[in-house]
């Protein structure tokens, strides 16, 4: 997909403000730059590439679909559970100096001229251990903001001080999922109270290919008499990645109206002849400039009728804005420290499970009598058996000169 990047002129000339384009009259962009640029535009107007190389199948499609496609945000995320889990394999983990700690997961393949039996101690968890470590940034549920932005609004504060719900902007929340009671709801909450009402009592839930998303309406979060800045609603819409900005009308939106450090992308959409036979949406897509482009692309002219084709196409395009994302800069940043603290933590507990099954420790001594069945001092005791087993039959057992190794 291309994507129109706008930066500076001669790296000197700004951008027009959003007052000089609203002096200037109609017809207005729905979405301008911000002074400084920093964002880009997607263009509908550009041909989509013929395979994005992110996408994957939707393999329970149904009548009705329309082909728009969810991305990954890793094809290794799931390498370990394709390639490792269920099949026999080693998993070494160690300690060094330069790296930190590091995990190895190995699958041997018998060779056919020489036949070998290699002897590996066993635990239950750690395969399940591991799919966590890898499977950590797989995300079922995802949170939204929506902002009703009115005619020539041009800051957050008058963003987060409407308070009206309009029939059209009622409407459009109709189309993206169901208003639920917060108190005591079940489901993905995204960080919405449902115990003692503090966020509001309503909000918009959906669940979209077995994806839970949890909608945060600006109009439906608490409204604070005398607080221009409306914390309350920028607390949770702030924090989102991905926001929606339905426009009533024709008004431009820039990207850095709303201060914040987790706002990466915005779905603009305009409505035309709401409430109609005809209602139309008008989509426009921004997202700061290290910010991959993602599918699915904007058709040319970018305008979609009312009707669930409009609704499959917006809940994946944001959905597919979060995961692109987080391989922004900042975002990438925090996954690298997310990870590497994940894997400290698997290496500890990979190292004082298998420590505790050797018998060389007492920490898990009765998690590991437990799981393999026996009431003495750990697992080498049943190795020096099965040695001795083999040895009588006139097989020759082979080793693996590591102190953590699983068979799984």
């Amino acid at each position: 997909m291309n994507v129109t990047v706008l930066l500076f002129q001669d790296d000197y000339i700004p951008y027009p403000r959003i007052e000089e384009v609203l002096e200037r009259g109609e017809p207005y962009p729905q979405v301008i730059l911000p002074e400084f640029g920093g964002y880009w535009i997607e263009d509908p107007e550009a041909p989509p590439p013929a395979s994005p190389p992110t996408s994957i199948e939707i393999k329970d499609a149904l009548p009705g679909d329309y082909g728009y496609q969810l991305e990954e945000i890793s094809e290794a995320a799931r390498a370990y559970r394709k390639h490792f889990l269920g099949r026999e394999h080693l998993n070494f983990s160690c300690s060094s100096s330069s790296l930190g700690n590091l995990l190895l997961s190995v699958r041997h393949e018998e060779e056919k001229e020489r036949e070998s039996l290699h002897v590996i101690v066993r635990y239950t968890h750690a395969s399940q251990l591991i799919v966590s470590f890898d499977e950590h940034e797989v995300n079922t549920t995802f949170k939204f903001g929506v902002v009703h932005q009115r005619f020539g609004q041009v800051c957050e504060e008058q963003l987060f001080g409407n308070n009206e719900e309009t029939p059209a902007f009622r409407e459009f929340l109709r189309l993206l999922g169901d208003t639920v009671e917060l108190q005591d709801f079940r489901g993905f909450r995204g960080g919405l109270d449902v115990s003692h009402g503090q966020t509001g009592s309503q909000s918009v839930y959906t669940v979209h290919r077995q994806q839970e998303i949890m909608f945060h309406v600006s109009t439906k979060l608490p409204f604070t008499e005398g607080d221009a800045q409306q914390l309350q609603r920028k607390r949770h819409i702030g924090n989102d990645i991905v926001a929606v900005v339905f426009q009533e009308e024709a008004t431009p939106f820039v990207p850095d109206m709303i201060a914040s450090n987790f706002l990466h992308a915005f779905i603009l959409v305009q409505v035309e002849e709401p409430c109609s036979d005809n209602t139309s949406y008008k989509v426009s897509i921004t997202a700061r400039e290290d910010v991959p482009p993602f599918g699915p692309p904007l058709p040319n002219p970018a305008v979609f009728r009312k009707g669930p084709e409009f609704r499959e196409f917006l809940l994946t395009k944001l959905i597919n804005a979060e995961l692109a994302c987080y391989k922004s800069d900042r975002f990438a940043r925090l996954e690298e420290r997310t990870r590497a603290a994940l894997l400290d933590s698997l290496h500890d507990e990979l190292q004082s499970r298998s420590q505790s099954m050797l018998g060389l420790t007492s920490g898990l001594e009765e998690e590991g009598r437990a799981e393999n069945g026996h009431a003495h001092g750990g697992l080498l005791e049943s190795i020096k058996v099965c040695v001795c087993v083999l040895t009588r039959s006139g097989c020759c057992p082979v080793f693996s000169d590591c102190d953590s190794a699983v068979l799984d």
